[in-house]
């Protein structure tokens, strides 16, 4: 569909990926028909504040929208929210919609996401047992965190440490059940997560590691009360909120012939295995700049770069080199920023002292620097992300000593 404005894009999900697909197709001049789909009967919000300020109160629904509800009217942009794709066939090149309704296109789009992960053991249907990926996933949350409440929380990544910082503000105890060594075990390093986890500690947060969730348990009136450990220990609780991962939701994808092996896998710029069919977001793996393989990032930046990945392909732009992945989390006073694959180092170098709250861990592959792990130092973020970018090497002592400016630093 290359530079064709009478083209017709057909948009399958609504989050981050989606209606940025949507907008910047408008903003780069492509005048054709654009149809965005989403299954949530609410318009385009950002799922980042779902655990933080939302979920805290502290932002409204409008607050939480990706554009006013005004802008796709505007843009031209047809929406069909609450509204589930049953089938794809990309030889016909057209969408049906449960109810029979059938769309069709000549440029397609995946931005469907990911599913939590299910807690597969007795009692996990109970009442009081949440999952927060969603609008009404938060809003059945924000019910159960009331004050003198105690929610029990399955899984030490970030998100169930957000919500534990989250229930603490609104008066509520939490205790997290994690069942590696340590909190944050497969997405941050040691030195990172040994201070978060003092740092909730200190806040009330119970944090117990190596616990082996076996079971819920439940009232006469089926609502959870308890969650049991492969030892025995029992966690009495109001509610339970469980974040164990997520799944990509690739069945359509799979059920139409675009190849998926641990998400659709995509090119440089978004292009599946099937013409026509381009997928972005949490649903994807795909390249990286400076990182071999492909990956899955559950990541608002890396899906709005792809969203530019595609709509430049799309209408013939040149490509443009991948951003360096990045992410963030906020917790307490804390503003944490990653860039770069922690996964790809061989050792790390910590600046600046925990203790003031300020630090960074640097993590070096050889000499180069491939991820970055800050605290409440957003300049050493932004440099060490240009530095990534540029496969900068880096002096490991001079790195350590935080009286060394950090642009002084490439060998």
């Amino acid at each position: 569909m290359t530079n064709s404005d009478a083209a017709r894009v057909v948009i399958v999900g609504a989050g981050h990926g989606g209606a940025n697909v949507a907008a910047l197709l408008r903003q780069h001049g492509h005048d054709g028909a654009i149809t965005l789909v989403g299954d949530e009967s609410v318009w385009p919000y950002q799922r980042p504040p779902l655990s933080k300020d939302y979920l805290k109160g502290a932002m409204s629904d409008d607050d939480l929208l990706i554009k006013p509800k005004d802008f796709y009217a505007e843009q031209r942009i047809d929406v069909r929210f609450g509204s589930a794709v049953e089938a794809l066939d990309t030889t016909a090149r057209t969408v049906t919609l449960e109810g029979g309704e059938s769309i069709a296109y000549d440029a397609l789009v995946l931005a469907t996401g990911a599913a939590p992960r299910r807690l597969p053991i007795d009692g996990a249907d109970l009442e009081g047992v949440h999952y927060l990926r969603n609008h009404d996933d938060a809003l059945r949350v924000g019910a159960a965190v009331v004050p003198g409440s105690r929610i029990a929380i399955v899984g030490g990544g970030y998100v169930g440490l957000e919500v534990a910082a989250s229930a603490r503000h609104l008066g509520a105890a939490a205790v997290v059940l994690e069942r590696e060594d340590r909190a944050l075990a497969r997405v941050a390093s040691p030195d990172l997560a040994a201070f978060l986890a003092a740092h909730h500690a200190e806040r009330g947060v119970e944090i117990c590691t190596d616990a082996d969730v076996v079971r819920l348990e439940g009232d006469d009136t089926n609502n959870v009360t308890a969650v049991v450990l492969a030892d025995g220990t029992r966690h009495e609780c109001d509610a339970v909120l469980v974040g164990i991962g997520a799944i990509p939701r690739t069945d359509i994808a799979e059920a139409a012939g675009v190849a998926c092996d641990g998400g659709v896998l995509v090119d440089e710029q978004g292009r599946t295995s099937v013409d026509g069919v381009y997928a972005v977001g949490d649903v994807t793996r795909r390249p990286l700049d400076h990182f071999p393989g492909r990956h899955r990032l559950e990541s608002i930046p890396s899906a709005v770069e792809q969203a530019k990945q595609v709509v430049g392909h799309l209408l013939g732009e040149p490509a443009r080199a991948h951003e360096v992945p990045w992410f963030w989390s906020d917790q307490y006073d804390l503003k944490i920023k990653i860039a770069g694959l922690v996964s790809f180092a061989d050792r790390s170098v910590l600046r600046g002292d925990p203790a003031s709250g300020k630090f960074a861990v640097f993590h070096l592959s050889g000499d180069a620097l491939v991820a970055v792990e800050t605290v409440n130092t957003a300049p050493d973020f932004m440099v060490a992300k240009k530095l990534i970018a540029s496969s900068g090497h880096v002096d490991a002592v001079r790195l350590a000593d935080p009286s060394v400016a950090l642009r002084d630093l490439v060998g």
